[in-house]
């Protein structure tokens, strides 16, 4: 038995499969103790524990980065580089502001040690570290009782007996990341601000992952990586940092699968939830990166490559100081949510437009399972048009294009700005709220075709159970490709895989079922950014180098190739649940539909293979609701999904 949990700030979700079929569930979160709301669901859907495989995916670590809620954290480096963190890069963000805002350092100056056990550019030792340093060490975080300490010396990935010492002597009880294990790789600004995040996050994730593998001691437990991959509850505590995009991961990976079901390999997925939305680009494959940004942190482990907003169905309207209307990127979150949610809330919502122009139906929200209060909605409307002068209908009206206008820009980020024509492509929106703006944001973006998948409000639970259990590995090598040795990258790559099957064989994973993906990056002599290409032999890696800068920037130089660092991804494939052909309408038995405020209210569990709906309607589900545009079509596909197109 199979069961996808998607924990998001607002709701949780759930898909639940077994022989007889899939059942789907939604419940509000519990973000002080997320696995409360996990519970709930459970026992709400009368699951039996005792045979059930449960993979889960999370927006704690992400959400406890953003709003800064992480938990007290020394960081422990080199003498001379306790500022490391702080300095940065020294980017700016406001290239020309002479008076830039000060920011807090990402660790308080009192909470940096310095130490000795430095080693050189080669791995050689420096300065020793000595016992009566460990000793003197080991006192002062006794002294400071941070619950996490992070460990990041200078060229750790090539000798990391100093960061074992200092971890050994840390006092029991404290979470320790240690940043040639969390990430061996160099760029030492990079490597310590992953580390300082694995232990800034990494108590929170491990303590509600305890509570709730202890709670379900009889399940067994998987949690979804920023990556795409699963890794064991077990081990996902002490990679918190790879669970930054554990959420959004798993609906790119159900995107990827039901788009490839119904016959679209190239996808804009648009995933909006209650309180954030993220948008991507799938060419057949979802794209990792290793530079990806969370609160404008660098995180430099795999990770998918997208782009996220504060924009949900709980953002909330408000007018600014110049009366000029705003929306998001703060949120009503779970508690107390939207006004229409009727827990106290009285500021409007995108969720509150969207009821108060009628393309949320009352009747049929969450399945009638929530009662929502229509006249708390319409009076925040009512407060905010008076505010900016105006109708609640004029208001209602410019929540929803202004919050249109957000995320239709974020698809633009991430296709027209890296030089891709949108068009050709399908978007894909889902989560909660993403059914009701579809048809706006494809026509922003000029695409004639648009797809809301089947079970598209809990699709990232359901893409939870179609990832494959993995570990995506690194180690920095570096030096002219041509003049390191065969032998010793083939050696770094055998540590990598020794590494990664030892992992996937304790969670049960069979070694006949592993594959593996090797690669590495690259870049010319003098560079500071490299390319990440697949590996097998230095030639041909050589020529794909070549053409991928060129295609990348526009040129290729006549310099010598630089070799960064060795990857290698492992993946154990698991059987994806099937989705259910619908059968097709007879000629006796006509779509049905009930008209409400002008529209015609569709139900989507009633709809069969080649239905035909043409806007303005809604198409109402158990999680959530798609808003049919009036100049848009819906053709319903042979296994539920909307495939809506431009008339």
């Amino acid at each position: 038995m199979l069961l996808g949990v998607d924990t998001g700030g607002t709701f949780t979700d759930f898909v639940y499969v077994d022989p007889r079929g899939t059942r789907i569930h939604k419940v509000p979160s519990t973000p002080a103790a997320p696995e409360q709301a996990i519970l709930q669901g459970i026992q709400d859907m009368g699951v039996d524990t005792n045979t059930l495989l449960i993979v889960h995916g999370s927006t704690v670590a992400t959400n406890a980065v953003l709003e800064k809620k992480g938990v007290r954290c020394c960081f422990i480096t080199n003498e001379g580089m306790a500022d490391m963190l702080t300095i940065g890069r020294q980017a700016r963000k406001e290239l020309y502001h002479l008076n830039p805002a000060a920011e807090s350092p990402p660790v308080p100056p009192e909470l940096c040690l310095q130490t000795a056990g430095r080693v050189s550019a080669k791995g050689e030792l420096l300065t020793p570290l000595t016992d009566e340093q460990l000793t003197a060490l080991r006192l002062q975080v006794q002294k400071l009782a941070p619950r996490s300490v992070a460990i990041n010396l200078l060229f750790s990935f090539l000798n990391d007996e100093a960061e074992k010492r200092i971890e050994a002597a840390m006092p029991p009880g404290v979470f320790v990341s240690r940043s040639s294990k969390v990430l061996p790789e160099y760029k030492e600004y990079e490597r310590g601000m992953a580390t300082w995040l694995n232990a800034y996050v990494g108590p929170l994730v491990s303590g509600y992952l305890s509570e709730l593998t202890q709670s379900l001691s009889s399940s067994s437990v998987s949690v979804m990586q920023s990556s795409g991959g699963t890794i064991a509850a077990e081990q996902a505590g002490e990679q918190a940092v790879r669970m930054l995009l554990s959420g959004p991961a798993g609906g790119l990976v159900a995107a990827l699968h039901i788009g490839k079901t119904a016959g679209y390999d190239r996808l804009l997925t648009l995933d909006m939830g209650g309180t954030s939305t993220d948008v991507a680009l799938l060419d057949g494959a979802i794209s990792l990166t290793n530079e990806g940004k969370v609160a404008g942190y660098p995180v430099a482990v795999p990770m998918v490559d997208m782009h996220t907003i504060g924009a949900g169905g709980g953002s909330i309207a408000r007018v600014d100081a110049a009366g000029m209307l705003c929306v998001g990127p703060e949120s009503a979150g779970a508690l107390p949510g939207p006004a229409c949610y009727g827990n106290g809330g009285t500021q409007v919502t995108v969720s509150d437009a969207n009821l108060y122009l009628g393309r949320i139906s009352t009747e049929h929200f969450l399945a009638g399972g929530m009662v929502l209060d229509v006249a708390a909605a319409n009076k925040a409307l009512v407060e905010l048009a008076a505010q900016l002068d105006c109708t609640p209908q004029q208001a209602a009206d410019g929540v929803i294009g202004l919050a249109n206008e957000h995320m239709a820009r974020a698809l633009r980020v991430i296709s027209i700005q890296r030089g891709i024509d949108p068009r050709p492509y399908a978007l894909m929106t889902f989560g909660g709220a993403g059914g009701l703006h579809v048809c706006a944001l494809a026509d922003a973006l000029t695409m004639q075709t648009a797809i809301v998948p089947v079970n598209s409000g809990v699709l990232s639970a359901f893409g939870m159970l179609t990832a494959p259990r993995s570990r995506a590995l690194s180690h920095s090598l570096l030096g002219e490709l041509q003049q390191v040795p065969d032998d010793q990258i083939e050696s770094g790559f055998d540590n990598l895989r020794q590494q990664g099957v030892t992992e996937l064989l304790a969670e049960g994973v069979a070694v006949e079922t592993i594959k593996l993906n090797y690669g590495v990056d690259l870049r010319y002599l003098g560079q500071s950014y490299s390319l990440s290409i697949p590996w097998n032999n230095k030639l041909s890696v050589m020529a794909l180098f070549h053409q991928q800068h060129k295609q990348r920037y526009g040129h290729e130089l006549d310099l010598p190739i630089e070799l960064v660092t060795l990857r290698l991804t492992l993946s154990a494939h698991v059987e994806k649940p099937t989705l259910t052909k619908l059968a097709k309408r007879s000629a006796t038995l006509p779509l049905s539909y009930q008209a409400q405020n002008k529209l015609r209210i569709y139900q989507r569990q009633h709809l069969l293979a080649n239905d035909v709906i043409e806007g303005e309607a809604l198409i109402v589900e158990q999680v959530a609701t798609t808003y049919l545009a009036a100049d848009w079509q819906c053709t319903v596909d042979d296994y539920g999904n909307l495939i809506i197109t431009k008339k």
